[in-house]
């Protein structure tokens, strides 16, 4: 039996942030994937619970700057 992909509590938030400022951006996966000049599945995968791919800090800094915010936006003021 094939065990699932797992993040943590910090990963699931931060991902879940960088995509609540994207759609609210209206910038597609695809666009922010390639605006990252990664993988145009990158932002996909990093979104989908299948897939073992993470943003890691140059990430969340480049796409700080792509959705013009802060990289403190995409952390909790509180540890998890």
């Amino acid at each position: 039996m094939e065990s699932k992909p797992h993040a943590s509590d910090i990963d699931l938030y931060v991902i879940e942030q960088v995509k609540k400022k994207r759609q609210e951006l209206k910038i597609s996966q695809l666009a922010l994937s390639q605006a990252l000049s990664a993988a145009d599945s990158f932002v996909s995968n990093v979104e989908s619970s299948k897939y073992r791919t993470k943003y890691n800090v140059r990430h969340l800094n480049e796409i700080a700057r792509i959705l013009k915010c802060s990289p403190k936006d995409f952390w909790p003021d509180d540890p998890l």
